[in-house]
């Protein structure tokens, strides 16, 4: 049996396991392990400029493409608890990553030592496990249970934290007869099936919810078909956008407080069946519980047992992968459809294909500084069905979320639940890493772009060209508008006159310079009828230098933030009520 150090068995493990791009900065406690990466060499390397950061691109990584799982890696102390924010995102959102760290000696863990943090007991509650290895011989355990655990069950993520003492002991090994652990995944049976379909079928108006489950279980094909076998309308969660194409006539809008449609939240309190697939009735999507479930039936299908009535009870429940459980429905459904006994839907599709058709909010502003309507509507021009759009909070993502469109899986890379500021530019970057050849476009406030800002440096140095569209306002929009229940307008103003740019007038940060700066390109935008020109500028830019060019539009700064009222074209709703999602077609309403 070959003889080699502990983490020499844990690169070729790495490798072997699928995981071949890792994103991180060495450091001592950690410089074991990248020896290893240089000696055997079938890992590539990125090298972030903040270790957060590098936690953001491995997700961006993993949530590119149906089975990747990014690696992030950082030396000893204050590495890992930079990276926390990155396991809490990906914890939340049920996304596959491996988090290396490096630690003091076993012998000098107790002894408070130079960056010696108890790593593990830090990381717990936001992974799916995290351990400090301290034998040598566990290291290949430890990694083959990672995966194991990574892909089983509800994904998530993972830290392994290796002392320096136990990275460069040498162990027994044998990489040759090293296979994967199989992977867990609950499945729904037919008889459950059955049952769900038999509750569908007693309803006059049902809907199916498609969440970000059905994305990470690789399931969409299987939700197209199973909508359009059954004729039923489909609403996606945030998460679950592009799991049915936004032109699809069976896409009934996305429903909630603030990324949804007004068709979509007016077709939701007109149903009376609501069959949940892979959500988790996130409260920026139920809005107030009561007018939520009022009058509705709810199946729900979640792949966690211990997701089901977390938030409600439903009325009946399947624990089962999204995949496995969409293609067991489809199973009894064509049986069904076979006999002649699906019902007739075609009344409750052409009703809810008429809210689509007239529902919408107006985008065709002309109006100088730029209203964010109107940078969305370029966008979807210019861009088109193929482009991958990656944000993460903010007035710019709810904004992306009611005026953008998906049309495919995994082309809409969000960071639902953690939303930490800041995400955005190193997410993009892994997701050019995973798609080095797809149209990658990002998108992203003034405050979240200024938080990670010196990633951008990583893209140009390693040539990971995408679109920035940076929509700036120079205020912390989301926060002031939450501010209004305290009366107050306190500590959210980003504007001042920078003496280094006084074209600016009140906007602050010149980002074009700092951009230009770190390496990459820059434009910015004043006037809408520039957008069309900026966009096309932008492509050409990344297609001849390689490196990420920002698009800078100043935006508007509205000041009436009366409660009820739109704010930069964001009704921020307070409930899903009535009076608050439905409306009538007008002469705005663009079609």
């Amino acid at each position: 049996m070959a003889r080699m150090r502990a983490v020499d068995a844990a690169v070729l493990i790495l490798e072997r396991e699928g995981a071949t791009q890792t994103f991180g900065l060495p450091g001592a406690a950690i410089n074991p392990f990248y020896s290893a990466m240089r000696a055997h060499g079938g890992i590539r390397h990125i090298l972030a400029r903040h270790v957060e950061g590098a936690s953001h691109m491995a997700e961006g990584y993993t949530r590119a493409r149906a089975g990747n799982i990014g690696v992030c890696v950082g030396t000893s102390g204050p590495a890992g608890t930079d990276m926390i924010t990155g396991l809490y995102s990906a914890w939340a959102d049920s996304i596959p990553i491996l988090c290396i760290t490096g630690q003091a000696p076993v012998a000098k863990l107790h002894k408070e030592d130079f960056q010696a943090v108890d790593i593990t007991s830090i990381a717990r509650t936001v992974t799916k496990a995290a351990t400090t290895v301290m034998e040598p011989a566990q290291v290949p355990g430890t990694f083959q249970q990672a995966f194991h655990l990574m892909r089983s069950g509800r994904p998530g993520p993972v830290l392994i934290d290796l002392p320096l003492d136990v990275q460069q002991t040498e162990i027994e090994f044998d990489i040759d007869t090293y296979q994967p652990l199989p992977v867990y995944k609950p499945a729904a049976t037919r008889a459950q099936a059955e049952k769900a379909l038999d509750m569908l079928a007693s309803a006059e108006r049902p809907l199916i919810v498609a969440g970000g489950g059905i994305v990470n279980a690789d399931g969409c094909a299987e939700l197209v078909e199973l909508a359009e076998m059954l004729d039923i309308p489909v609403v996606p969660t945030l998460m679950g956008w592009g799991s049915i194409p936004d032109d699809h006539r069976l896409m009934a809008g996305m429903v909630g407080l603030q990324t949804a449609h007004r068709y979509g939240n007016a077709t939701l309190l007109e149903s009376d069946f609501v069959l949940g697939i892979g959500n988790r009735w996130a409260n920026r999507h139920t809005g107030g519980l009561d007018t939520y479930t009022r009058g509705r039936t709810f199946v729900h299908v979640d792949i966690e047992p211990t997701q089901i009535g977390r938030v409600f009870a439903p009325d009946y429940s399947i624990v089962s992968d999204a995949r496995a459980a969409l293609r067991q429905l489809l199973e009894v459904a064509r049986d069904r459809r076979a006999a002649g006994t699906l019902p007739d839907r075609r009344d409750w599709v052409s009703e809810c294909g008429e809210r689509k058709r007239t529902l919408h909010r107006r985008t065709d502003y002309d109006d100088v500084p730029v209203k964010p309507q109107r940078v969305y509507q370029e966008m979807n021009a210019a861009f088109g069905p193929d482009v991958r759009y990656v944000s993460t909070i903010g007035l710019s993502q709810i904004a992306g979320g009611q005026f953008l469109h998906v049309y495919r899986p995994r082309h809409w890379i969000n960071c639902g639940q953690a939303g930490p500021l800041g995400w955005t530019v190193p997410a993009a970057l892994g997701v050019c890493a995973a798609e080095p050849n797809a149209t990658v476009v990002a998108l992203s406030g003034d405050y979240d772009f200024q938080f990670m800002i010196e990633e951008l440096a990583v893209g140009a140095q390693f040539n990971l060209p995408y679109i920035q569209v940076l929509v700036n306002n120079a205020y912390l929009g989301l926060i002031r508008q939450a501010q209004r229940a305290f009366d107050m307008d306190y500590q959210v103003e980003l504007a001042f006159r920078n003496v280094n740019s006084p074209e600016l007038g009140e906007y602050g940060v010149d980002h074009v310079k700092v951009a230009e700066g770190l390496g990459c390109k820059a434009i910015r935008v004043r006037e809408p009828a520039a957008l069309a020109d900026a966009f096309e500028q932008a492509r050409k830019l990344m297609a001849e230098y390689r490196v990420p060019v920002v698009v800078e539009i100043i935006l508007e700064r509205v000041t009436n933030i009366a409660m009820g009222t739109e704010l930069d074209g964001i009704v921020e709703f307070e409930a899903l009520a009535d009076a608050d999602i439905t409306a009538t077609p007008t002469t705005e309403t663009l079609h």
